[in-house]
């Protein structure tokens, strides 16, 4: 791997020695009026001294001035009335926004009031907020300049800054508009970035801190350039560039997690037998065999110093006037413990049952960015970034340990015996994203934007390690039903991905009155996957011969000398499970944006085919093999207007179809079981969903850092994915088209506001965020029957026809407060809290067909709960910051629950059926920046 990052940092530096010529930069801000209390101070002057280039303050006293050369310029501010301002010593920095604020009044300003900073243009809080008003589309964004002065880590915190975004404590997945997972679509400066974690299809935005990106965007509604599949909205993330000539930063930084902390875990932390080989937080232990089977211990081990710690640095150059260079990396490891309950009903009737569920969690995340830029000239520049991230987590589950653990067909409760599980887990996900990225003013009015890309993914289980016996107080002994109850297994996933963008803009006319641009061009992604699972195990030659004096030392049973016996047999004749898959999307799309006066126009369409390919080799089927087979070829037109009322109102309307493609781990039929014995499978019948999304927006801008918006939206998804609870005795989860047609419509409110600025004559900037988004979603349970008529299935049960959408929220609030005291050496904090209502996390179904109103598995419901967030941070002089971060302070519980009415009583009761506490953590940080 080192040899092949050499090669491509190699050939990405020798495309950009080839280049020459210059580029130029930007200054921008804002100009308040002081006699008004700070408010904007529209129709001002500014003018670059000793030379013709000026511009004019809008309504909101925003400014820019375009196209300077790099060097050092005096800004002059007038206005009618009032005392007019120099500024000297402005620098502009070639592809940079320096940012000049201040404000005028009666008598002269004082240049202690002159905020300057210089940020890349996609940092810039001014540039973002212009380019949101501006923007065709619904699109919210966050720079990494707004998020350092708030304190934020990484950028899953980022997007619950943004208005109906919601993170969930639980499942770890961003949900926007009350939409999870699978209806969202990532990406990385404009090209798709594979998954982290296969039972997902976005990427962990944990695994982003904040020091290696430039922003974060949402856009909410759909344009013809972006895939169609999508309902929700397409994360962006913007990964960041070298700011000024040159930087060199290092920090570090400690915490605990309080339910680590707690008497008898942080002692007693358990970590897996497989962390003796591991180095740095990369695995180099190899995969289960015959031979660990015997020679490698079962008994986890115990972590020294259950400590959360983290470090990073960065460091850039400029080299000449045309070559950026920057490098970053970092290391977080963190621990994690839960305890709590877990239950299974199958119709209505408890079928496993742990009521000391454990979980000891240690993840350690590497990731390193190197990026290279150059500008041949003002008007080409290409990009290279490399981006490779290695998460490495270990886990150690047991449950049962109290003696009252029941799993159903294992033992019978009259014979006196319990069980306990233990199942050792190490996943080693190593993720590395390579891009070329290309932008170019061919003429004054035509533009083309180009990028390329290649990403590859190795998503291993190496040495699965489980145990499952019955014990009491007197003895120990071995599971005994299935074969493969002591067994260590190995799964391995290798993902390789091409994708590439091209899009030329073609300005036919623009004058003051209106203007028409043309942009058309194409993508392509070509991704594909190789999978095997496979199991090994010991079991004894007869029941009950092997008695482990304790369920902590279940090892001292599996030795040679009861192979040699005969005591003890090795059981390797379970054949692999093996799928392959392959996605190719290719598209292509037209779009033409039309401006009148306040009227802009945005219409576009994209042609988009998409082949999905699933061949697989399973045991859990009959005959093992098959395939899955998916084509579908359609146009997805998109609408996007925009009415600017004045200079502070917009109204905007919104209009698309996309669609919802199946995950690879969906369709393919294999059965992963998860620590609890839970068993997920994909479904090879599954069918794409088609999505038709309407926006209408208005939006208010009180003045240049403030936002008031209230949106309405409907969204109609036809054949939607939810995950069910299949029928059968398993305890299976699988994948379907449970419903024909899902309706959702939703009211969402945005407010950034400005309580209390320090240019208005206080010693702190009092900034608050708040957004609510309310939604009304339900979708029907459709009966599935032949051609003939002839009745297969029915999702109905329980009398219930229709039900809500899985994942889906009725209600989210996400508020912030944040504090900023101080010009220098400032103080900053920041509270954050987030809360969504209950939502689906799998739907129900019928057990017995035929009997669907006795004997069903009624909807598992993820309970709402609400987050809190706190950051406290100080600049200590020019180089020393320190940060304290406190997440889930409230450390809420974690529950799902499920109603259940047994036919014996016909009574309904509602019993949790997952429950924990991820506990609260702490971290104090320190950085250096030289």
């Amino acid at each position: 791997m080192i040899r092949i990052f050499t090669i491509t940092a190699a050939l990405l530096m020798s495309l950009a020695l080839h280049a020459q010529n210059e580029t130029t930069g930007t200054i921008a801000g804002k100009l308040t009026d002081k006699e008004m209390n700070g408010e904007p101070l529209p129709f001002a002057n500014i003018l670059l001294k000793g030379t013709t280039k000026g511009a004019t303050t809008d309504i909101n006293g925003l400014y820019v001035l375009n196209a300077l050369e790099p060097g050092e310029y005096t800004l002059v501010f007038s206005f009618v009335g009032y005392e007019s301002i120099e500024v000297p010593n402005v620098k502009v920095v070639a592809g940079k926004v320096t940012e000049v604020n201040t404000e005028l009044g009666s008598s002269a300003a004082s240049l202690d009031e002159v905020v300057i900073t210089t940020v890349s243009r996609k940092d810039s809080e001014i540039a973002l907020l212009l380019d949101q008003k501006k923007a065709i589309e619904i699109k919210e964004s966050i720079g990494a300049h707004e998020l350092a002065k708030l304190g934020v880590s990484d950028v899953a915190t980022a997007t619950t800054r943004i208005s109906g975004v919601s993170s969930s404590e639980a499942s770890g997945d961003i949900f926007v508009r009350g939409l999870g997972d699978r209806y969202l679509y990532t990406t990385l400066n404009g090209l798709p970035i594979p998954s982290d974690d296969v039972e997902r299809k976005n990427i962990d935005l944990e695994l982003f801190p904040t020091g290696v990106i430039q922003s974060v965007g949402i856009s909410k509604t759909h344009s013809s350039t972006t895939s169609a599949d999508q309902a929700s909205g397409n994360i962006d993330i913007a990964t960041r560039e070298l700011v000024g000539s040159q930087e060199l930063s290092v920090g570090a930084g400690a915490g605990i997690n309080t339910n680590v902390m707690k008497e008898g875990v942080f002692n007693n932390f358990k970590v897996s037998t497989n962390m003796k080989n591991v180095d740095f937080g990369f695995y180099t232990g190899g995969k289960a065999s015959e031979y660990k089977l015997i020679y490698q211990d079962w008994t986890p081990g115990t972590a020294d110093f259950p400590m959360n710690y983290k470090y990073n640095i960065s460091a850039g150059k400029r080299i000449g006037e045309k070559l950026e260079v920057l490098i970053t990396g970092s290391q977080d490891v963190s621990f994690e413990h839960t305890k709590g309950v877990f239950r299974e009903f199958r119709a209505n009737f408890i079928n496993d049952s742990i009521t000391d569920a454990e979980n000891f969690s240690k993840t350690t995340n590497t990731t390193g960015l190197a990026t290279i830029a150059y500008e041949f000239n003002k008007d080409h520049r290409i990009r290279g970034n490399s981006l490779f991230i290695n998460k490495l987590s270990d886990n150690v589950f047991e449950g049962g340990r109290n003696g009252e653990g029941y799993i159903y067909e294992e033992t019978d409760p009259k014979d006196g015996l319990s069980q306990f599980v233990r199942d050792q887990n190490t996943k080693q996900t190593r993720l590395w994203v390579n891009q070329l990225l290309g932008e170019h003013q061919i003429t004054e009015k035509n533009s083309l934007n180009w990028a390329a890309g290649i990403n590859m993914v190795n998503a291993d289980e190496p040495n699965r390690i489980r145990n499952e016996v019955n014990f009491n107080e007197d003895v120990v002994y071995l599971g005994n039903t299935g074969g493969y109850q002591q067994r260590k297994s190995y799964q391995e996933i290798d993902d390789q991905e091409f994708n590439g963008s091209i899009s030329d803009k073609l300005q036919f006319f623009k004058n003051e009155e209106n203007s028409l641009d043309v942009s058309f061009g194409g993508n392509y992604r070509y991704k594909a996957r190789d999978f095997i699972s496979r199991f090994l195990g010991l079991e004894e030659s007869s029941t009950g011969i092997l008695t482990p004096s304790s369920i902590d030392n279940i090892s001292e049973v599996f030795t040679q000398a009861n192979l040699n016996t005969g005591s003890l047999d090795i059981n390797n004749s379970l054949q692999a499970d093996r799928y392959r898959a392959n996605l190719e999307s290719t598209a292509g799309f037209a779009m033409f944006n039309y401006s009148l006066d306040q009227l802009n126009i945005n219409a576009g369409v994209r042609y988009q085919q998409d082949e999905l390919d699933v061949v697989y080799n399973v045991g859990n089927i009959p005959g093992r093999i098959g395939s899955s087979h998916m084509t579908y070829n359609n146009f997805y037109p998109a609408l996007n207007l925009r009415y600017a009322l004045n200079e502070k109102n917009n109204i905007r309307l919104a209009a698309s179809k996309t669609l919802t493609l199946p995950e690879f781990k969906e369709v393919a039929p294999f059965e992963y079981v998860s620590q609890t014995g839970q068993v997920t499978r994909g479904n090879p019948d599954l069918q794409a969903s088609d999505n038709y999304n309407f926006d209408l927006k208005w939006e208010y801008f009180p003045s240049a850092g403030q936002l008031i918006s209230l949106t309405g939206f409907y969204k109609k998804i036809e054949d939607p994915i939810n995950q069910v609870q299949d029928r059968g005795s398993a305890g299976v989860f699988s994948y379907f088209n449970a419903g024909k047609q899902a309706e959702i419509y939703g009211l969402e409110l945005e407010s950034k506001l400005e309580l209390i600025t320090m240019k208005n004559g206080a010693a702190y900037d009092l900034n608050l965020g708040f957004n609510a988004s309310r939604m009304w979603h339900s979708q029907d349970l459709k009966e599935v029957r032949a051609a003939d008529g002839t009745f297969i299935r029915t999702f109905q049960y329980k009398g219930l026809t229709e039900t809500g959408l899985e994942g889906a929220s009725d209600w989210i609030f996400n508020g912030s407060i944040n504090l900023i005291a101080g010009n220098e050496n400032p103080f900053m904090a920041s509270l954050v809290a987030n809360y969504a209502s209950d939502k689906i996390y799998a739907l129900g179904a019928p057990e017995r067909q035929t009997e669907s109103e006795t004997f069903y598995n009624d909807a598992v419901v993820e309970k709402g709960f609400v987050t809190l967030n706190a950051v406290f941070s100080q600049e200590l002089g020019e180089h020393w910051s320190l940060k304290f971060t406190g997440k889930n302070l409230l450390n809420p519980e974690s529950e799902r629950v499920q109603k259940i009415r047994p036919s014996t009583t016909g009574i309904e009761t509602t019993k949790t059926v997952r429950s924990y506490t991820r506990g609260a953590s702490l971290s104090l940080g320190v950085n250096y920046s030289f």
